[in-house]
């Protein structure tokens, strides 16, 4: 079951016809010694082999299927109703990757519509756009954007070494040549006060993200009237899941919220495709970057949509465009559409509460085994920190190989002064049973016990907050 697009007579027709005996001699104008080199491919083989061995391969990655997953850092494992992908899987919507004729594309339109009033609903924002290609993309859209409201004047922008840092290293990346001063992050341990005492005339942004990257809930209560008042942008980098249960950064008074949509139903996927969400305030709309959906009514007075504003390279000038953005995420973008729509607002919130206590009892759990303590200096949403007494690759390596569990992201990676510190992410799809499990995995990794060991426990009880104890009732 061999599949060939064209037989030799076919090929050969085709090469007669543009003049050229064999295929080698398209190639003819290209310099010999830098040709590429003959591949040395296999023999053909059937589909079903084919799909053997594509299978063979497959199972050698780690997936959420087969283990128990405590690991986030951006991307989460989350559970996706049936809806989602059935919708998705329709051809309307399957083969229509972008509306290039939008007048004739009124099916992807309205979505891409009712996606943007969802979000705007769920960031507390006035207008959101048709999605960008990640979250670090849509935060780098942002700061490009922030530049831009100040029309070059201001070129600094200050963010926080809080914000997830591979978002961090796409904006420097996105930036390259725009002689921008990006600042904050040098001191990886600068708090919000410390990023506020960096703002000045020249400053057209303050980027924070919360939950921030290590899980906690930054306190926005004041800080766009800081931010405001040296006449700069506060953006602001959420998850959307906590969104459900916290105050919108809208309501904070951000001027731009953006980040990942994985989380609204769009799997793992090893990485990607994933989904860039950003919403902004009406007055700076004709600044924003990226695809915009807005609804009207034909000359019968029939509502329709139609793409608006549409500042892009295609369309105009290349000096006046807002963005190099010339697509969306379409179908993840539907993908959002349709698990927003699903949950609802009670689901939302079900699914952020869930998230919340399985992770603080998780948190309880673990910073009563000795040697690990559990970061509770903030509260945090569904990921915690913790630091272990052995190396974190150590630590995953035993969860892994001994125990079938995919442990937290190490810390030290990023920030030298968490060395040994674990960040571990709890959803509704972990199970008590899970999290015990992790809990009975981590214990044998406890040092021995000091000669004291009931001053210790005693210690670790009561800085353990109160909301730890609620969940370790909550969590089922």
């Amino acid at each position: 079951m061999t599949y060939i697009p064209h037989t030799d007579a076919e090929r050969f027709e085709m090469l007669k016809t543009i003049g050229v005996e064999k295929i080698e001699d398209l190639f003819r104008d290209v310099p010999e010694a830098v040709r590429f080199p003959r591949l040395d491919v296999p023999p053909a083989i059937s589909e079903m082999e084919v799909m053997w061995e594509l299978q063979n391969i497959a199972g050698a990655n780690v997936n959420t299927g087969d283990f128990s997953c405590f690991l986030g850092a951006g991307a989460y494992n989350h559970y996706i109703p049936t809806t989602v992908n059935y919708v998705l899987s329709r051809g309307e919507f399957y083969t229509a990757y972008t509306p290039y004729q939008p007048e004739i594309s009124q099916g992807t339109l309205q979505a891409m519509f009712e996606y943007q009033s969802m979000m705007c609903a769920l960031t507390g924002m006035e207008v959101s756009n048709a999605s960008h290609y990640d979250g670090a993309t849509s935060l780098a859209e942002g700061v490009m954007m922030a530049v831009a409201v100040s029309r070059g004047e201001r070129r600094k922008v200050v963010i926080s070494p809080a914000v997830h840092p591979q978002y961090r290293g796409v904006v420097c990346t996105y930036t390259q040549g725009m002689e921008l001063n990006i600042t904050g992050d040098e001191n990886l341990e600068a708090t919000i006060p410390d990023l506020l005492n960096l703002l000045d005339d020249k400053t057209a942004a303050l980027v924070v993200q919360s939950p921030n990257f290590f899980g906690q809930i930054e306190d926005l209560k004041g800080l766009a009237d800081a931010v405001h008042a040296a006449g700069a942008l506060l953006i602001v980098v959420a998850n959307p899941i906590s969104l459900g249960l916290l105050t919108p950064p809208g309501q904070f008074g951000a001027d731009i919220v953006c980040g990942e949509g994985q989380p609204l139903g769009i799997p793992l996927s090893f990485g990607g495709p994933y989904l860039g969400f950003f919403t902004t305030r009406k007055n700076l709309v004709r600044q924003m970057a990226g695809r915009l959906v807005g609804e009207t009514v034909d000359r019968d007075n029939q509502r329709g949509y139609v793409l608006t504003l549409s500042t892009r390279e295609q369309h105009i000038r290349r000096e006046k465009a807002t963005s190099n953005i010339c697509s969306n995420q379409g179908l993840m973008a539907l993908a959002a559409a349709v698990y927003m729509s699903t949950m609802g607002k009670c689901g939302l919130r079900n699914v952020a509460e869930l998230n919340y206590h399985k992770a603080h009892y998780a948190a309880g759990q673990i910073d009563a085994l000795r040697g690990f303590v559990v970061d509770w200096h903030q509260p945090f949403f569904n990921e915690f920190v913790v630091k272990c007494p052995k190396s974190v690759a150590a630590v995953n390596a035993h969860l892994l190989d001994e125990h079938g569990i995919l442990g937290g992201y190490d810390l030290g990676q990023d920030y030298a002064h968490l060395r040994n510190h674990m960040l571990v992410a709890v959803t509704e799809m972990n199970t008590k049973e899970q999290i015990d499990e992790l809990v009975e995995a981590l214990e044998p990794l406890s040092p021995k016990p000091t000669k004291k060991p009931v001053k210790k426990a005693a210690r670790k009880s009561a800085k353990r907050p109160k909301a730890a104890q609620k969940a370790a009732r909550r969590a089922r």
